[in-house]
C-alpha cells in the first residue's frame, strides 16, 4: 500500500486493522509459499558529475523474483574492511519452506547474487542477520549471527545460528525462547520477530511475546554471555490494557549514549469490545539512556508535523549525517517515505523524506555512512520484499538522509 500524502488514505489503511487475524493466517499461508515534507531521497544515477556508482542515491533495483517475501533482512560485512569502507551486503527474507536464502551484494548493493542457503528443520518466519563487531564468547570479529522463530514441536521457537566463514555454512547454537503454536489472538502463548543486539558483555535477544497471562502482548528481551543459556525475560514495553499489543521490536544507538525503540503499538479500535479483531498499528517509540532500560521509559507515539501517524512493522536506524544530532529513519508499513527526525527524538520533530522505494512489510534500514567514508555521507541502504501475504519481488536501493 503506497502513501497517497494526506489523510484521504485513511480507508486504505483500515485494511491493517485485522491485521492480529491476518497475521496468524498469514503464517500458513506463508508455509506453503515456494520462496513537513523534505526534499526527495533518489537521485538519477546518470546525472552529469555526480559520484561514482554505489556512492549516491539508486534503486529500487531486484534482489529476488515476485515472492511471498516479507520480512526484507541485511548486515553490511564490514570486519574485513576500514571503516565505513564495505561494498559488501547480504540479505534474506521470509517465504521459503527450504530454509533462508541468502543473496550477495559486493557493489553496495546495485546487483545481487544467490549465495547459500541457511538450512532449517521446517518452516521458519522473521530472519534477523547480524554481524559481530567485536568478538565475543568464542568468535571471532565479524561472525555473523542469525536468528528466526522455527515452527514445530512445542509451537514457536526464536533460535540463533552462527556463521564465521561469511554466511556461507551455519551452525545452530541456541534455542532463545519458546512459545505455543503461531497464533495472534489474545490468550495463545507465542513468541515472535526477534532482534539482536550486542552490548557491553552480552548479546540481548529482543521479541514479541504473548506468554504472559496480563498482556495479550508485550516487548522483552532475554541476554546470554555464551549464545548457548539465556538469561531470564525483561519486560521493555508492555501494554496499557491487556488488549494491547505492542509488537516488532527494533533498537538503534543514537548519538553519544541515548537509545531509541520503536514498535507497532496494538490497540483495539473499540476498546469496549477488545475481543474484536479491528486493531490500529501506529508506531510509537521510547528513548533510554541503555538498551536494556526502556521499560523505564514513556511511550512516544511517532506523529508527523502534518499530524499523519504512520503504521505498523516499524524499523529504527540512525545515520551520523544531516545536522550535529544525525539522523534517525523510521520506516512502516503502509508508506513509500520515510520519518526522519533530527533532533534526537524530540516527538515535535518527525518530518516526512520522499522516496522511490517501494513500501513493504518490515522494509530494513542500513546507514552506510561514518569514520573513514566521506563519501557515503547521508546515504542508508534499503532493502523491501512483499506486504505480508503477498507476493512481489524483493528490492533494494539507496536513499539519502543529508540534510
Amino acid at each position: 500500500m503506497q502513501h497517497r500524502g494526506s489523510h484521504e488514505d485513511e480507508p486504505i489503511r483500515t485494511s491493517l486493522l485485522s491485521r492480529r487475524r491476518f497475521l496468524g493466517a498469514g503464517a500458513v499461508l506463508a508455509a506453503g509459499a515456494t520462496v513537513g515534507l523534505s526534499a526527495p531521497a533518489f537521485a538519477d544515477s546518470q546525472i552529469p558529475g555526480a559520484r561514482p556508482p554505489g556512492d549516491r542515491p539508486f534503486g529500487p533495483v531486484p534482489v529476488a523474483g515476485a515472492v511471498q517475501g516479507s520480512y526484507a533482512r541485511a548486515v553490511r560485512l564490514t570486519a574485513s574492511h576500514p571503516a565505513g569502507r564495505s561494498r559488501t551486503i547480504l540479505a534474506t527474507f521470509q517465504g521459503s519452506r527450504d530454509g533462508f536464502p541468502l543473496y550477495r551484494s559486493d557493489d553496495q548493493g546495485r546487483t545481487w547474487r544467490l549465495y547459500s542457503t541457511i538450512p532449517l528443520n521446517g518452516f521458519a518466519l522473521q530472519p534477523f542477520l547480524y554481524e559481530l563487531p567485536r568478538a565475543f564468547a568464542g568468535l571471532p570479529k565479524g561472525a555473523l549471527l542469525f536468528s528466526c522463530n522455527q515452527l514445530g514441536g512445542v509451537g514457536t521457537n526464536i533460535q540463533l545460528y552462527a556463521s564465521t566463514d561469511g554466511g556461507l555454512t551455519w551452525t545452530f547454537l541456541s534455542t532463545v525462547a519458546q512459545g505455543g503454536p503461531a497464533d495472534t489472538t489474545n490468550g495463545a502463548t507465542p513468541v515472535w520477530e526477534p532482534f539482536l543486539l550486542l552490548h557491553n558483555d552480552v548479546l540481548i535477544c529482543y521479541y514479541s511475546d504473548q506468554r504472559d497471562p496480563n498482556f495479550g502482548q508485550k516487548l522483552a528481551h532475554q541476554t546470554s554471555t555464551d549464545l548457548r543459556a539465556w538469561g531470564p525475560v525483561v519486560d521493555d514495553v508492555t501494554g496499557a490494557a491487556y488488549a494491547d499489543r505492542p509488537g516488532m521490536t527494533s533498537v538503534a544507538r543514537l548519538r553519544g549514549d541515548l537509545w531509541i525503540i520503536t514498535f507497532e503499538y496494538g490497540a483495539p479500535v473499540d476498546p469496549e469490545n477488545p475481543d474484536q479483531a479491528d486493531y490500529t498499528y501506529h508506531v510509537h517509540y521510547r528513548l533510554a539512556r541503555n538498551p536494556e532500560s526502556f521499560r523505564f521509559s514513556e511511550t512516544l507515539p511517532l506523529v508527523d508535523q502534518s499530524g499523519y501517524a504512520p503504521n505498523a512493522a516499524p524499523i529504527v536506524s540512525w545515520s551520523d549525517s544531516g545536522g550535529p544530532d544525525g539522523t534517525i529513519v523510521v520506516t512502516d508499513n503502509d508508506d513509500a517515505d520515510f520519518f526522519i527526525n533530527r533532533h534526537l527524538g524530540d516527538p515535535r520533530k518527525w518530518t516526512r523524506l520522499s522516496s522511490p522505494m517501494p513500501a513493504g512489510y518490515s522494509r530494513y534500514t542500513i546507514p552506510l555512512d561514518g569514520p573513514g567514508s566521506p563519501e557515503d555521507r547521508g546515504l542508508v541502504f534499503v532493502i523491501t520484499g512483499a506486504q505480508y501475504g503477498t507476493s512481489a519481488p524483493v528490492e533494494a536501493g539507496i536513499i539519502s538522509v543529508a540534510g
